[in-house]
């Protein structure tokens, strides 16, 4: 990572505190491909900050979550959560089981089915979070 930007603004906006240990956390997920475990951001945030501990990535987490600033996906068969900042165009995931790898559809599929349930229900939806699991082409290969 090359330099910590301050997002001074971004925070005031999600009206949560600038703090260094959030600014650190939101750049790695913003320079991130794909999701990452908190294991993961544990690791790059030490590079930038030694005194950082995994418990405060997760608060750190937890408060993005709260906010709308990052999405979870919960990796069911081994109970791994791996967290991505949420886009304005959400992305929907194939998680493979055995090397936990996330594979972006492309494409939002739920679009008419929400319209409809809308209809049906009278229920206001505001957001969702699709993840199907199974075994990518590597995996499948070496069952």
């Amino acid at each position: 990572m090359e330099k910590l930007t301050d997002n001074k603004e971004f925070f005031k906006r999600y009206g949560i505190k600038n703090t260094k240990q959030r600014n650190i956390i939101l750049e790695i997920l913003k320079q991130a491909k794909d999701p990452l475990t908190a294991e993961q951001i544990f690791l790059e945030s030490k590079k930038l900050d030694d005194s950082i501990s995994l418990s405060t990535i997760y608060r750190v987490l937890n408060t993005f979550i709260s906010k709308g600033i990052v999405v979870k996906l919960t990796i069911v068969k081994e109970n791994i959560s791996m967290y991505e900042l949420n886009h304005t165009d959400h992305e929907h995931y194939l998680v493979c089981m055995k090397c936990n790898k996330a594979i972006d559809i492309g494409h939002c599929p739920l679009g008419v089915y929400e319209s409809s349930l809308e209809d049906a229900t009278e229920f206001e939806i505001v957001g969702h979070k699709l993840e199907m699991y199974g075994y990518c082409p590597e995996c499948k290969k070496k069952k």
